[in-house]
């Protein structure tokens, strides 16, 4: 009999609302199940799975996983009297001082300012900036009171167990913190810390998430407003990242050579994608009606960017008029355009170009989730 995996319940928050977040190691038949039931969306920050809290009835969702998983809601059961007597106590319920970050000494603010002016002089990109500060601020805030350049390795893996793995915070903070560190310690601090010994945590491998052509067609199909059709439709026919496309430019469509100029991508990459005719002329149409004045694509007032939240929130109307049952985001219509392209036989080295990827191992991973490749391998089944 096949062993099921174990769904954890928990209480938590999303958006200022009560939720309940799921947790369990990804299993793909799983996952699709879950999907099937159309009650949770994935938050990809924290890596789980949540669904509101109002109106959940956890034992009908443990009978409807029942065939692919096992449910843990414990920690939904309301708790025994006695115990509920002594967390309504006062401060029973205020998390462990070791959570708050504590405020960075004179020396340690100076080291963080440092730290950022050497970033900003080799153009990192002002996410990566922040990201890092922010990284060394937390890890120097932690060690205190002792000074910056004590810090030895075994510093770091306190760091990681007791605050970033202690207040479970994602896999991606802790490789982003190991990251920081390296380059703060190489940089600016000359300290006792071996900067080659610190690791990351072990690699994750998780295969892209991808829409059909059908429900990308009905996605788009659904939207009545120009401009959200125009914005989604360049994502998808161009393989964008959403950054990439709130940062376009009227000039950087290229009409006459049916071409997108995408500027400082990931990595402050320049490249080119190739623009369908349907497309510009849908980009044409849209320009007429909304004429911006500095961005492709703006807000409510004229010469502002176009909001990331509220591009999600067109993606998010266009699921719920399709009908498409899929708890997608706006990177899925990127990877739906490269294994489409993969499909359709379009050579990996240039889908490599097309995505504005360094290395070709990242393109690779399209190959896992590509109907040809896998409707190319014969099952043992099949021969008994």
């Amino acid at each position: 009999m096949k062993k099921l995996p174990w769904i954890t319940l928990r209480r938590g928050t999303e958006h200022h609302r009560d939720v309940i977040t799921m947790h369990f190691w990804y299993q793909r038949e799983l996952v699709e199940h879950l999907k099937s039931l159309a009650i949770a969306r994935y938050n990809t920050d924290n890596k789980y799975w949540y669904t509101d809290a109002k109106g959940f009835d956890y034992k009908a969702f443990a009978e409807a996983m029942k065939p692919v998983a096992m449910v843990n809601y414990r920690e939904l059961l309301p708790l025994p009297k006695p115990l509920q007597r002594r967390l309504s106590e006062p401060d029973a319920g205020k998390p462990p001082a070791r959570t708050k970050r504590k405020p960075l000494s004179a020396d340690n603010l100076s080291h963080v300012k440092q730290f950022r002016i050497w970033m900003e002089h080799k153009r990192y990109s002002a996410s990566t900036v922040k990201t890092y500060t922010d990284a060394i601020a937390g890890f120097l805030a932690f060690l205190q009171p002792k000074p910056a350049g004590d810090a030895v390795n075994a510093d770091m893996v306190r760091y990681v167990h007791e605050y970033i793995i202690g207040n479970g915070y994602s896999f991606a903070m802790q490789n982003q913190a190991v990251n920081a560190m390296k380059l703060f310690y190489r940089e600016i601090i000359r300290a006792r810390i071996e900067i080659e010994k610190l690791e990351r945590p072990r690699s994750e491998h998780k295969l892209p998430n991808v829409l059909s052509k059908e429900e990308v067609k009905a996605i788009l199909d659904a939207l009545s407003n120009p401009k959200h059709k125009a914005m989604l439709s360049l994502i998808y026919a161009c393989g964008l990242r959403r950054s990439e496309l709130l940062n376009l430019k009227p000039a950087d469509v290229d009409s006459k050579r049916g071409l997108l100029i995408i500027r400082q991508g990931k990595g402050r990459k320049d490249r080119v994608a190739p623009l369908p005719e349907r497309l510009v002329d849908m980009l044409r149409e849209y320009y007429k009606g909304y004429r911006p004045k500095v961005w492709l694509f703006e807000g409510q007032k004229p010469g502002m960017q176009y909001s990331p939240t509220s591009l999600q929130e067109v993606l998010k109307t266009g699921l719920e008029k399709s009908g498409v049952k899929r708890n997608a985001t706006l990177h899925w219509l990127r990877h739906s355009y490269a294994t489409h392209l993969l499909e359709n036989g379009t050579d990996l080295r240039y889908i490599q170009e097309l995505l504005g990827h360094k290395s070709s191992k990242t393109t690779e991973i399209y190959t896992h989730v590509t109907d040809n490749s896998l409707k190319k391998i014969r099952s043992p089944f099949d021969d008994l």
